[in-house]
């Protein structure tokens, strides 16, 4: 077959599926499609069509142009489902821009895919609205790129890119570009981002061994380590979520240190799952740890209304759960447990104050990331010597001093918990003090 009958081939498809609506305009495609190039592909073939029908305002044209059940993801504005969500779609388009003019900046075509550079222009003027905006009488003039996927002369698939920033700057809902409206509004915002970083009191990471950072936020002076992954890998693991509020602090070291590659989770607390929800990264945790992790956060286990703590500390540390700490359940994507190395250090399996806590150790330097096996942090955010987790908060107190006492037999050089300052110096005998063991 020659390209001048392939191509023919191609535009019959066309006409055989616009035939499927009558319509008094039926002439006017022939010329439209006098555009399209010899030796075109079919893909080509038919987005030009389809976009100049809707430069037409022939909106039955269009639709039928479609597969039944394909796919339009429109980025910014939804998904469209053909025929029928495309012609309401194309529909409200042409109601909410009444002239319209639709211009073809280039195409480029592989195969049965197509993307098309476009040009939208006319005025909002109604009477349909846009996305839920009513008509204000505005010029606008829009350019974007639509990919679409053609079989059979018909659109199986299409993804459309465009500026969604342009259409609210034009119709006056965002300030012009660089005017002076729009730098009081980046500087309201700017504003209220230092604002909430100075709330989380989350700064930057800081190195605390070879390959190891840590950053603390508040409430409760949260770590979470950001450790160096070996090899190829690049980027760190994270260990310890974390409160929510610190999320953005730790998402912007993780990623100027390569990117966060998985969250190892040192227990489920709320107070330790926090930023894993808005990080987008693979989680796990110890199989012991999974329950909570996916659910209450540990308070499947905690007394009610967190008996036993001081009344003010109890109100504070309440309002702290769910407004500060916690971020709700978090989907875990595989579970570690004694033994296994992450990025260069062990795990170990230190129960009480949860029933899945682990720890990070690394021989060479002796270093022990422990989460809560050890509290340096009082219920009022006081510094204090190295302590048992309170009561309170532990599934197995008895258990708790047990993996403090198996920590302190490891002989760390430093051990780093999930609040406040390290144990260093005499970290044996200051944990085997803790425990009750001297």
């Amino acid at each position: 077959m020659t390209e001048d009958e392939q191509t023919s081939s191609a535009v019959t498809k066309v006409e055989e599926a616009a035939s499927k609506v009558a319509r008094a305009s039926s002439s006017a495609p022939a010329k439209r499609r006098g555009r399209i190039t010899q030796g075109a592909s079919e893909a080509e073939t038919v987005t030009r069509t389809y976009f100049e029908a809707i430069g037409a305002h022939d909106v039955e044209r269009a639709a039928a142009m479609w597969a039944s059940g394909g796919r339009e993801d429109v980025r910014g504005q939804g998904v469209f489902f053909g025929p029928e969500g495309i012609r309401e779609f194309i529909g409200s388009l042409v109601e909410a821009v009444p002239d319209l003019k639709v211009e073809i900046l280039s195409t480029t075509s592989e195969g049965e895919r197509c993307a098309l550079q476009w040009r939208f222009s006319g005025t909002f003027a109604g009477p349909g609205s846009f996305n839920g905006i009513a008509p204000t009488g505005h010029r606008m003039e829009l350019e974007g790129v639509d990919v679409l996927t053609v079989r059979d002369g018909l659109v199986q698939s299409n993804e459309a890119f465009t500026d969604t920033m342009s259409v609210p700057r034009q119709i006056g809902m965002m300030p012009p570009l660089h005017s002076t409206a729009e730098q009081r509004m980046m500087g309201a915002f700017n504003v209220k981002t230092r604002l909430t970083d100075g709330l989380s009191g989350a700064g930057e990471a800081k190195l605390v061994a070879e390959g190891v950072w840590v950053v603390q936020g508040q409430p409760g002076r949260c770590n979470v380590y950001l450790v160096e992954n070996g090899g190829d890998e690049g980027g760190v693991t994270m260990f310890d979520a974390g409160a929510r509020t610190m999320t953005r602090a730790v998402a912007r070291a993780g990623a100027r240190l390569g990117g966060i590659t998985k969250i190892v989770l040192g227990h489920g607390h709320t107070d330790h799952r926090g930023t894993a929800p808005g990080l987008k990264a693979p989680v796990f945790c110890h199989p012991d740890e999974v329950q909570d992790a996916e659910g209450s956060g540990g308070w499947r286990y905690w007394p009610a209304d967190l008996a036993g703590l001081p009344p003010v500390a109890k109100q504070v540390q309440k309002t702290l759960h769910r407004y500060a700490w916690d971020d709700g359940p978090v989907q875990i994507e595989g579970t570690i447990e004694e033994g296994e190395e992450v990025a260069g250090f062990r795990v170990v399996h230190l129960p009480g104050h949860a029933p899945g806590l682990i720890g990070l150790w690394r021989e060479d330097d002796r270093l022990a990331l422990v989460t809560d096996c050890f509290y340096t942090l009082d219920m009022f955010g006081r510094g204090c010597p190295p302590s048992v987790p309170v009561k309170t908060y532990n599934y197995d107190t008895d258990q708790a001093r047990e993996s403090i006492r198996k920590l302190a037999e490891m002989e760390p050089a430093a051990a780093w918990p999930g609040h406040a300052r390290p144990v260093l110096g005499d970290v044996k005998g200051q944990l085997l003090k803790t425990a009750g063991a001297i």
